[in-house]
């Protein structure tokens, strides 16, 4: 199943590419609401969410970019199949709900969940909710970042 990140007409993903790198601006985040997002399974689009996996070419990650208005919600609950999710907040607070435990979150927040956690968040009534979500496969990464850094050479700025 391949789920589609709509663009609005409006707003130009920005992308730079090279041998070894890609680079995407899809503009500030609290415009995030330009984006929407459409689950094949569901009749409406949920807006403010932006999945950058296919514009980066990523290839062991899924990324999603994501602004929930004030007092909205995520309205099901959710668990996955092999993929931990880390949610990274950046603005805002709200709660998730995670096993039926609820846990406040705000900005600086970062909630790592199991593939069979059951999930959804929710922006608090007062504030809108800007978040990054990765997913990838859980005990999936063989190697710390020290295990495998290669060092170089001082940067030519």
């Amino acid at each position: 199943m391949r789920y589609l990140a709509e663009v609005a007409q409006s707003q130009d993903i920005k992308k730079q590419t090279g041998k070894n790198f890609t680079a995407v601006h899809s503009g500030p985040l609290n415009e995030l609401q330009a984006y929407q997002f459409k689950h094949p399974l569901r009749d409406r689009p949920a807006k403010g969410k932006l999945f950058i996996k296919d514009h980066l070419d990523l290839t062991g990650m899924q990324v999603s970019l994501n602004k929930m208005l004030p007092g909205t919600a995520v309205p099901f609950t959710h668990s996955h199949k092999q993929n931990e999710e880390l949610f990274i907040i950046i603005s805002g607070k709200g709660q998730m709900i995670i096993d039926s435990q609820i846990i406040d979150v705000e900005e600086g927040s970062s909630i790592r969940i199991a593939p069979d956690g059951i999930r959804s968040i929710r922006s608090s009534s007062d504030s809108e909710l800007i978040y990054i979500c990765i997913q990838a496969k859980s005990n999936s990464l063989s190697q710390d970042t020290l295990d495998d850094g290669i060092p170089g050479n001082p940067p030519n700025w």
